[in-house]
């Protein structure tokens, strides 16, 4: 007599779905932001900033809108927070891109890349000031040796590190780009608490991208798009495609589920992913100097995750109405 087939046990409830690791998200944005840089680099010789910029833009929105679609989520806001949604696109996807273009364009690239390394210290200090976090003082020593573990790694394998009179312009500029997307981070968190990382990344990135198309526009038409090579179209499809669409809603998977102080340290290994690719593909030794860094870095991630036993955790957390 054959054996009765066991019957089928049903899939647990929706809460107890064991949810994607956050860690394992934040550790896949790293290796595409990693990478970012040496892709978008070799467009922008073929592409004008501001084009290249909106293009990329236009591109992650339509995919963003395919992804929430293909979620069955629905954009669903209270009128009250239409606005603070209008705010923050326009922040962190208009006024932060500019900020982060010219800024790009005025200083050094070792400069520019210390500069926004202070984005964890940034986001750290918000998140404490509006009460998102409760971060403990082993949390805060983990965030200050991220930001000195960079500094190291950046200035130990940079020639264009310099500062002065030439640079102070590109250098304040790129500060306030690191101000503007900490403040996008931490003010778009509670909402992303309270309607989903797709419906509000989307929204936002949508009201951004409108007006880094309106501003531009001349940039558009003034390029000359017969002279675009493969590799070029390449480059905008893997900037827009990962390094934005699938990298907003990764970083705001980590600040739901980890807070944005901890997913902002983990951004500060991007330039160690860079290194560890230019040493695999360029052959370019890491000085120690770089070495040190990327322990101090590793040290203050791990500092990152230790917090007070009372205070407020990311997951538990309810914006006050």
């Amino acid at each position: 007599m054959a054996d009765r087939p066991e019957p089928r046990q049903p899939p647990p409830p929706a809460g107890q779905r064991r949810r994607p690791s956050p860690d394992a998200a934040i550790g896949l944005l790293v290796l595409i932001w990693g990478s970012n840089f040496s892709v978008v680099k070799a467009a922008l010789g073929e592409f004008s900033p501001l084009a290249f910029n909106s293009l990329r833009f236009v591109l992650a929105s339509v995919l963003l809108f395919v992804f929430l679609r293909a979620a069955g989520q629905r954009l669903r806001f209270e009128r009250r927070d239409i606005p603070a949604l209008i705010g923050l696109g326009l922040l962190g996807n208009l006024v932060y891109q500019i900020l982060f273009i010219h800024g790009i364009a005025w200083t050094l690239a070792g400069n520019a890349a210390l500069m926004l390394s202070t984005v964890p210290l940034f986001v750290s200090l918000l998140a404490f000031a509006f009460r998102h976090e409760n971060i403990s003082p082993a949390g805060w020593i983990g965030i200050m040796l991220s930001v000195a573990g960079i500094g190291l790694v950046v200035w130990g394998g940079a020639r264009s590190v310099s500062f002065g009179a030439a640079t102070v312009r590109g250098d304040l500029t790129m500060l306030a780009s690191a101000v503007a997307w900490s403040a996008y981070t931490v003010g778009s968190t509670p909402l992303v608490r309270r309607y989903g990382t797709l419906p509000v990344t989307g929204t936002t990135m949508w009201i951004g991208t409108v007006g880094l198309v309106a501003v531009s526009t001349p940039a558009i038409r003034a390029q000359d798009w017969g002279t675009i090579s493969l590799p070029a179209w390449g480059g905008l499809f893997y900037s827009g495609a990962l390094s934005i669409a699938l990298a907003y809603v990764l970083w705001y998977y980590g600040v739901r589920h980890l807070g944005g102080s901890r997913t902002a340290v983990y951004s500060n290994t991007v330039p160690v992913v860079a290194i560890l690719v230019a040493w695999a593909t360029l052959g370019e030794v890491p000085t120690w100097m770089q070495v040190v860094g990327t322990a101090l870095i590793l040290s203050g991630i791990g500092l990152s995750k230790i917090r007070r036993r009372r205070g407020l955790e990311p997951d538990d957390y309810c914006p006050p109405e």
